[in-house]
């Protein structure tokens, strides 16, 4: 008796991976997820981690790791025993759409990942010319995510736009991280 009391008391959390390429914004979403402010940032050598409280009742470790070419080799490390993958687009920049396509494609293809549900982020929404989350959403549907439980939404780490509806799909994938693979959120 006294196990179940505890365990229905007991906080529950969850392991959250941010990948992307190098200045698509992933610390500066962090930090605007942790603090509600917009906190300039210098490319992630290694990795940013921060937790996360949310009204849910789950606490996320949120990893962000950085997305320079030399530190993509070590993504796979992190992708162990996750329960989501929030990967992070730069939707100005089309120069390098197909290249964080394909290390998306790769982060997918990890063993790890199965099951595991997909939060996209086409961040920078805020700057005029930016690749709208639709189209992104078009292009992305003939990759690898046909696999995946996934989302993808539009927002601006500066601004905020966006983002007060990531903590509540992160609670979402959470609960029910695994039990819909293949279809979107």
């Amino acid at each position: 008796m006294g196990k179940l009391i505890s365990k229905g008391w007991r906080k529950r959390d969850a392991r959250v991976i941010m990948l992307g390429l190098d200045f698509a914004g992933k610390s500066t979403l962090l930090y605007k997820l942790k603090s509600g402010q917009a906190v300039e940032t210098c490319p992630t050598v290694g990795f940013n981690v921060e937790s996360l409280q949310t009204p849910c009742g789950i606490s996320f470790t949120l990893w962000d790791v950085g997305g320079q070419d030399s530190l993509r080799a070590s993504w796979p490390n992190y992708l162990e025993d996750i329960n989501t993958l929030i990967f992070v687009f730069d939707s100005t920049d089309m120069s390098q759409l197909a290249k964080a396509m394909a290390a998306l494609e790769e982060a997918l293809s990890h063993p790890g990942m199965a099951g595991i549900p997909v939060l996209l982020l086409a961040n920078k929404q805020d700057v005029p010319g930016a690749l709208a989350p639709a189209k992104l959403g078009e292009m992305l549907r003939l990759g690898g995510l046909a696999k995946h439980r996934w989302m993808l939404r539009g927002c601006s780490a500066h601004s905020g736009q966006g983002l007060q509806e990531v903590l509540p799909i992160l609670c979402h994938c959470s609960e029910t991280a695994k039990t819909m693979m293949g279809h979107n959120i």
